[in-house]
């Protein structure tokens, strides 16, 4: 096999709590992510040179060793000695610096194909333990992949949707439950997540996510009942940073959401639809504003699944 094409979902934070500051520096965390049909493309080739070469077609998007994909591909050499480089090709469809984890789903993808490409047969236990020293999302980036490529080497994914713990980087995997409709709305500007976390005092925190119900709602696959239970704690912080964050909040519902929520440490907002007509409708009414509108559904299956539909604004 010579080439390979992994394809790198996009995540949203369906709810996000803050518990503590760790004695390590870093925020204990409670979320849960869900992965979506906004997709990367991630496309691998070994480099007789031994080179990491990458390669975008979004120029702004870095090629060097700031590249969290050029840093994936990186540990892996190094982890597990392989003689051959890489040379890693990304159709970048998810925005930057949007809080969708795209940069993260990027180098779970790039490990996950080098694994593959070079045959070495990683577990995804020891992959996700290797992916951890990547980011805090990588490993759930990593979730719901599948161990063969389809023809023409394409490997897509089942989807996934964990409850996320610790940095981020211990996962309970959850049911499968597929919301049909999601809407996603990044305005033209980029949050600082180091920022937001150093503003944020949890003293100050009056509403957090009821996770249990949450949970509760997601085993039924009650769609009211999860557009309910949508919290994220940082928004008290970005959306003060960035009123233009609540603005768009308040149109997602206004145009018909069940209820809408700022993804990770935003700047990119969501919100859940329960009709197609309505989803479509917003999309429309959004995209006189803002250039990055995607309506999507959950992640699975990649493109030969029929409930995955991506229509950008």
């Amino acid at each position: 096999m010579e080439t390979i094409t992994v394809e790198a979902p996009a995540k949203v934070n369906l709810t996000l709590d803050v518990k503590y500051k760790r004695g390590d520096g870093y925020h204990e965390l409670e979320s849960v992510m869900h992965q979506i049909g906004l997709i990367d493309r991630v496309v691998i080739r070994p480099e007789p040179t031994g080179a990491i070469r990458v390669r975008s077609n979004n120029p702004a998007l870095p090629d060097d060793q700031t590249n969290l994909a050029y840093q994936a591909a990186q540990l892996f050499l190094s982890e597990y000695k392989c003689g051959a480089g890489v040379d890693i090709s990304i159709e970048k469809n998810i925005p930057l610096g949007a809080g969708l984890a795209g940069g993260s789903s990027d180098a779970a993808a790039v490990l996950w194909g080098m694994n593959l490409l070079f045959n070495y047969k990683r577990g995804p236990e020891e992959l996700s333990a290797t992916a951890s020293r990547l980011g805090s999302d990588v490993p759930f980036c990593l979730s719901g992949k599948v161990s063969h490529p389809s023809p023409g080497g394409i490997i897509a994914g089942c989807g996934a949707t964990a409850l996320a713990r610790g940095r981020g980087e211990v996962l309970e995997l959850l049911p499968e439950c597929r919301l049909p409709w999601i809407l996603l709305v990044k305005p033209d500007f980029q949050v600082s997540t180091r920022e937001v976390y150093q503003n944020l005092k949890l003293d100050e925190v009056t509403v957090r996510p009821d996770t249990r119900a949450f949970l509760a709602a997601w085993q039924d696959c009650d769609m009211m009942n999860i557009a309910k239970k949508l919290v994220n704690v940082l928004e008290s912080i970005s959306t003060k940073m960035y009123p233009q964050i609540a603005a768009i909040k308040a149109g997602m519902i206004r145009y018909g959401a069940l209820n809408a929520l700022m993804s990770g440490s935003g700047p990119t907002v969501f919100g859940i639809f329960a009709e197609r007509t309505a989803a479509q409708r917003a999309r429309e009414k959004f995209s006189h504003d803002y250039r990055e509108v995607f309506l999507v559904s959950s992640y699975g299956g990649g493109e030969a699944n029929a409930g995955t539909e991506i229509i950008a604004g």
